[in-house]
């Protein structure tokens, strides 16, 4: 039996269970059943040997046509087994097989409800795409910040080549998107639009004016005079003429009526936001106008919270000015810290969530979007139980903590080593990053047996310090330029790819699962 007819006798498997492939007696390849696909005389799969990953083409022939694009190298078969080729899991294949296979390019997502798996270290995709099979939710697998880019040293070409190899290798057909986050300039419009991003989140907080909320009426009238009217393509005066002494109907129970001092603060506060919002939407649109996009706004990492009012305003102007939002992620009352569950009422939040629903029925439709959502377990049920409007959710650091937990299991020798590193940059890296951790409440890593450093995942402290810290850790390096933990923790993870995939299943299913 040749190998194109052995390949075609393997069927898929729950969970992608590896298969032994032997090839001949120096070649033994691991295939993963799910990424097998079949076009006339080629099979294409993901496989690995001696603990790398590659792209396995099989042609019963010399390879042609689209097999040919591919880079690698040839192995070895017997004489009628075609042509095998090993190809490296680089940019330039990733390229070819985004081109080759539709469902391994990320597309538009539209109103779906959506889920944002960001992964730090480009290889918890796998695991993200198994949750998200058992989930109603659309996917993004590509998914990282400007800030994270920075601080991992990635570019996002190889986030999206992250989420392309595990589409593949999974088999997931469903389509994904791929969100180009927190952008705050157009050169980072730019950086992602030639990467091939499509969801594009606008970061305009450093515009919002928080000591609007406090400031006396005077000096909100005097400072309203100096927002960028000319982008707004308006005048103070009926601006506020468009809000004052009027009656917003916004569903049967819930109505809008500011009064002027209302609306004088959200203008301030959010005034700078709606220009800034469309600059880049409009930069956008208008030099990228061929480029699939669609956009969303997020103000949720300001001191102020959004009050259904300024979400209403903000979301009109926009409207009046031409941009048409996908998802928009307000400031929500009660704390959203980096890592742990909401701090604050749920109750409240329900109430004012509903709120932020259906106003965004009112305007849109448009998403709701969670950022810092990571292990809002509370919030969830909350949502998920009123049953209403369109949702997005933003996770990222959360599948960086459950690496670290397998390496907790696995290494802890190693994990030790971690801890006490993160601890002693703590006060340094949370600075950007809304936490509260108390270091008091973690002692050194040698007081902890190896079971309580598994225990440490369910302590908030913990959780934060090696939330903020995942920077240095991912990218320092020791006096002879090696990397001091990347390298080894990517080892560990590669040596139980099984258990570290469980773990984020599990994780990811606490966090889909009160949503239906």
């Amino acid at each position: 039996m040749n190998l194109f007819t052995q390949l075609q006798q393997i069927q898929p498997e729950t969970g992608n269970a590896i298969r032994q492939l032997t090839v001949n007696d120096a070649l033994l390849i691991q295939l993963y059943p799910n990424s097998l696909i079949f076009e006339e005389n080629v099979a294409y799969f993901m496989g690995k040997v001696e603990g790398e990953k590659y792209l396995w083409v099989l042609s019963d022939q010399s390879p042609s046509g689209p097999a040919e694009e591919f880079s690698g190298t040839v192995a070895s078969l017997a004489d009628g087994d075609g042509q095998l080729l090993r190809c490296s899991l680089n940019h330039h294949n990733a390229t070819v097989l985004r081109a080759r296979f539709e469902f391994t390019r990320p597309e538009l997502l539209g109103l779906d409800d959506s889920f944002g798996y960001g992964d730090r270290l480009g290889i918890a995709n796998p695991a993200h795409v198994r949750a998200a099979l058992q989930s109603h939710f659309k996917a993004i697998f590509a998914q990282q910040s400007i800030r994270e880019l920075q601080r991992t040293q990635r570019k996002p070409e190889e986030v999206m080549d992250a989420a392309t190899w595990a589409v593949f290798q999974e088999g997931f057909r469903q389509g994904f998107g791929a969100d180009a986050d927190h952008l705050k300039t157009t050169a980072d419009i730019d950086l992602m639009v030639a990467a091939g991003y499509t969801f594009f989140t606008i970061d305009p907080g450093e515009y919002v004016v928080n000591e609007a909320d406090g400031l006396p009426i005077p000096a909100l009238e005097k400072e309203v005079q100096t927002l960028p009217w000319e982008i707004l393509n308006d005048q103070p005066e009926s601006c506020i003429s468009r809000y004052a002494k009027k009656r917003f109907r916004i569903s049967s129970g819930f109505s809008i009526q500011p009064n002027s001092e209302q609306i004088l603060r959200g203008l301030l506060k959010y005034g700078g936001v709606i220009a800034h919002t469309v600059k880049m939407y409009r930069y956008l649109k208008e030099t990228y106008p061929d480029h699939p996009s669609e956009v969303e706004l997020s103000v949720d990492e300001t001191e102020s919270v959004t009050s259904p009012f300024e979400h209403f305003l903000v979301a009109s102007e926009l409207k009046r000015l031409g941009v048409q939002l996908i998802s928009l992620a307000p400031r929500f009352v009660g704390e959203f810290e980096k890592g742990i569950d909401y701090k604050g009422d749920i109750e409240l939040f329900k109430t004012e969530y509903l709120k932020h629903i259906q106003i965004a029925e009112k305007l849109g439709p448009y998403k709701i979007s969670l950022h810092s959502g990571s292990d809002k377990f509370g919030v969830y049920a909350a949502i998920g139980s009123l049953r209403r409007g369109h949702v997005h959710v933003k996770t990222a650091g959360t599948s960086y903590l459950e690496a670290l937990r397998t390496v907790a299991a696995a290494e802890p020798g190693l994990f030790r080593e971690i801890l006490d590193f993160s601890r002693g940059l703590y006060e340094q890296e949370k600075k950007t990053y809304h936490v509260s951790a108390d270091l008091d409440k973690i002692r050194s890593a040698a007081e902890y047996s190896d079971p309580e450093l598994l225990a440490l995942f369910d302590e908030n402290d913990t959780r934060q310090v090696l939330h903020v810290t995942f920077g240095k850790v991912l990218t320092e390096i020791d006096e002879e330029g090696q990397s001091l933990f990347k390298d080894r923790i990517m080892k560990c993870l590669a040596e139980n790819e099984e258990a570290h995939y469980d773990f984020l299943f599990k994780h990811f299913m606490r966090h889909l699962a009160p949503f239906g």
